[in-house]
Formats: C-alpha cells, sequence, structure tokens
C-alpha cells in the first residue's frame, strides 16, 4: 500500500507512526475476518434514548392488563395489520411496515451509565452504577468497533468514520458512559463528539475550516516543515505525546479538504427540510446524521437528550405526550422517509434503543421506574425484514415470553449486516486477551 504526497504531509512525526502501525495492523489482518462482499449495510444510524423510555407506553402497550400496569396510552392499529402499538406514536404506527420491534430485549443493570454501557457495548460493566466515567481500560462500543473496523478495511473520509451528536451519552453531564470512546483500542478510535446543540441559529463546528488566509498549499508547506522539525529532535517516548500527534494529525484530515465542514453545515439544507426533522436539538440531530451518513461516515450516534431525559419516575403520561415523544417521533419518522426518497435506507441501519425498559407498575408518583429484564428496541432499513414482531414479553412486560434477545443479540446482527462475522474477527483488551466483537448470536427473523 503506498502514501500518496498529500497524505505524507498531513501527518505528523507521531501521526506518521501511528499511520504506519496501522497499516500494519490492517495488513496483519487482513486474512482473518474478511468484511463480506456482499453486505447489505454500509452505516449505521444509532438513535439513543438516554433516560430509558417506557416500552409499555410505547412499543409493547398492554390493554389487557389492570389499570396500575396498563397506564393512559390505548393501541392502536398499524400499517401492518395485527400490530398495534401505543397511541402515543400515531405517526409511527404508519411507519410500522418498515420497522421490526423487537419486545424481549433484557439485560440486567438498572442503573444509569451502567445500563446504557450494557447497550452500546453489549456487556454489563464491572459494576451496576451510575456514578462511572470512561477509562483506557474499556471494552469498545458497538460504534467504536464499526469505526474500527472501518479503518481497518481502508476508511479515509474527512470525518473521523464514528460520530456522536449532539452531546455523548451520559447521567447529568458529571457521569460519562463508559465504551463510547476508543477505550482499549486507543484514542485513534475516539468518535468525533459535536458537543453543541445543531438547533441553535448560530451552530457551527469551530475550526473545521481553514482560515481564509491559509491555502491547502501553505498548510502542506507548514506540515512539512513540523514534520522535519519533529524528525531532528530526540523522540519522547510518552503516551500524552502520542495521543497529541493522533489528535492532531486527525485534525489537520478533517480541515485539509473543507468536505468535514461541508458535512457539518446544517444551513445548506433547504428551510423546508429542517423543518420537517423539527427546529428542535433531536430534530437537527437527526439531520445532521443523514448529511454524514452521505458523506460516508459509517456510524452516527444521536442521543436524544442532553443526560437522561426518558428517566419518567415521575409524571410518566403528561412528561411523554408533551415533552418526550413528540420532538423524537418528528424526527424519527422525518430520518425514515428521507433516507427513502433519497436511495439510502437500503444501506442505512437504523437502531432505534435506550438504557433499558420502565416498570411494567406505576409507581405512586403516577410514574415508572427502572426495568432492564424486558423492553423494546426498533430496527428498520439496512436490507431487514419489517412489519414484524420478533420476540414477545409476558401479559405485563415484566420478562421475556418468547424469543429472549440481548444487547449482543443486537450488535452480533447488525455486524451480520454490516457483513462482519462477529466471532471470527478480534481485538485485544488492555491485557492483550483476544476479544470477540460480540459474544451474542445473529437474528436471523431480521431478514
Amino acid at each position: 500500500m503506498r502514501i500518496s504526497r498529500r497524505t505524507y504531509f498531513q501527518l505528523s512525526a507521531g501521526g506518521m507512526a501511528t499511520w504506519l502501525a496501522n497499516l500494519q495492523f490492517a495488513q496483519q489482518n487482513a486474512d482473518a475476518g474478511q468484511k463480506s462482499s456482499i453486505a447489505s449495510v454500509k452505516s449505521v444510524i444509532m438513535i439513543f434514548n438516554c433516560g430509558g423510555p417506557s416500552h409499555i407506553d410505547l412499543w409493547d402497550p398492554k390493554p389487557d392488563a389492570s389499570d396500575e400496569v396498563r397506564g393512559e396510552f390505548s393501541p392502536i392499529e398499524t400499517s401492518v395489520p395485527g400490530i398495534v402499538i401505543s397511541e402515543s406514536i400515531p405517526e409511527l404506527a404508519r411507519q410500522v411496515h418498515r420497522l421490526a420491534i423487537v419486545r424481549s430485549v433484557h439485560h440486567s443493570h438498572s442503573a444509569h451509565n451502567s445500563g446504557m454501557h450494557w447497550s452500546i457495548v453489549g456487556r454489563p460493566y464491572r459494576m451496576d452504577s451510575t456514578l462511572i466515567n470512561p477509562s483506557p481500560t474499556d471494552y469498545p462500543s458497538l460504534g467504536t468497533l464499526v469505526g474500527w473496523l472501518a479503518q481497518r478495511d481502508g476508511y479515509s473520509g474527512s470525518v473521523p468514520p464514528y460520530v456522536i451528536t449532539p452531546y455523548p451519552h451520559c447521567d447529568s453531564t458529571v457521569y460519562i458512559t463508559p465504551g463510547q470512546y476508543g477505550g482499549c483500542l486507543g484514542v485513534q478510535f475516539d468518535p468525533f463528539v459535536l458537543e453543541g446543540d445543531p438547533n441553535t441559529p448560530d451552530f457551527r463546528v469551530r475550526n473545521l475550516a481553514l482560515h481564509e488566509n491559509l491555502s491547502t498549499q501553505r498548510l502542506e508547506s507548514r506540515l512539512g516543515l513540523r514534520q522535519q522539525l519533529d524528525s531532528s529532535g530526540r523522540p519522547i517516548a510518552h503516551a500524552e505525546i502520542d495521543d497529541l500527534d493522533i489528535h492532531r494529525s486527525q485534525a489537520t484530515r478533517m480541515v485539509a479538504t473543507g468536505n468535514a465542514a461541508r458535512a457539518f453545515n446544517l444551513s445548506l439544507e433547504p428551510a423546508a427540510v429542517r423543518d420537517r426533522y423539527g427546529r428542535h436539538s433531536w430534530g437537527q440531530s437527526h439531520l445532521l446524521a443523514r448529511r454524514l451518513i452521505e458523506s460516508g461516515v459509517r456510524f452516527v450516534s444521536t442521543v436524544n437528550g442532553r443526560s437522561i431525559i426518558w428517566d419518567t419516575h415521575k409524571d410518566n403520561f403528561p412528561r411523554m405526550k408533551n415533552n418526550l415523544v413528540p420532538p423524537m417521533q418528528q424526527a424519527y419518522c422525518a430520518l425514515l422517509d428521507d433516507l427513502s426518497e433519497r436511495g439510502l435506507l437500503d444501506t442505512t441501519l437504523v437502531l432505534w434503543i435506550g438504557d433499558f425498559g420502565r416498570t411494567p407498575r406505576i409507581n405512586k408518583d403516577a410514574g415508572r421506574d427502572h426495568w432492564p429484564q424486558c423492553f423494546s428496541v426498533v430496527l428498520a432499513g439496512g436490507g431487514i425484514r419489517g412489519g414484524q414482531v420478533i420476540g414477545a414479553s409476558d401479559r405485563i412486560g415484566a420478562y421475556p415470553r418468547e424469543r429472549p434477545v440481548t444487547p449482543a443479540d443486537l450488535h452480533a446482527s447488525i455486524f451480520h449486516l454490516l457483513g462482519y462475522d462477529s466471532q471470527a474477527i478480534t481485538y485485544n483488551t488492555v491485557d492483550g486477551r483476544p476479544t470477540f466483537l460480540s459474544e451474542g448470536h445473529f437474528i436471523k427473523e431480521l431478514v
């Protein structure tokens, strides 16, 4: 594999070492776990609902249960005869022919950050707690691994292959969910996190374009001079220096062509399109996800809310009806329609998921509490068979009754649709132990 002159100049001395290390890694793994040439999916959009939305009040209504379980919402018919969902999401009822609703997902962590970790990493965290933060020893999330595989396979886009918008998965912005960054794979596989509301009138991602007085040629000249200076000094062996070089080389790739700035520039979208998604953070994040997928990004996580806004311990029903469901439903429907109209839905898998579900029984504050023992996850696009329900919960939505599914099974299925065998490709944890992409199993009903 040859390196172009432009790529050479865009890499610092440390960045060059990283590039060569990644190249060696790719060559060493070329014969192990090759990507299938018949993969139906190119990219993934994960709509993540922080806080844990109530499955009973959205995708898995229980009309025959008692009042303390059934709640205020009634079931309604959908675009697929025989499938009913909650009246709280009538616009999504018209999309069910595109959806695979999995009603039997489960794990056993009931705290927000560890629950989010299990959903996005597909593995339990070492403790069931909200008071945790990312570390370099973390197992990588689904998005991290998709980005890692993309780079292994030669991804060269100006935007990193894994992006989170608008904010990272977290509880209260103080405790950030582990797993969503590079973790044991290294900082070069960190996502690009927007860290800003794309719905603000003056929204823009800072420092993505070259200064007006700096041409690409001058940038190359400066980088070439810096590389000469770096190579003439004594190398400093330190992890923070290596990380700095990695971030510098990534930043250079993002600004050099202007493609990244265009991908993030929502002002290029017609006002009618922005209105269709909704003039709120959720809507504009979903629109940004579509733009990023069009630019070649492999995995976008749209986090519905800064912190755990679906945490409806109190006043579950008015909060869902008035605040939570309307922006979620508008953005989700607009995304599916827009992807379909642009010919992107067949190659883009859209995953709708949260930390966990909510308790079947309504509490004394008219809310529902944390419930990981059974919840619903929804998939669309990517060549999956829509218009179906996979699995079933029991009569009150407390436990899986048919076809139990784990987050690991969901991840294994997504890797399969991307063309990867999740138990033929491994990565190494910090102690050098080879680890499968996922320990789950492909959900065959999806196709």
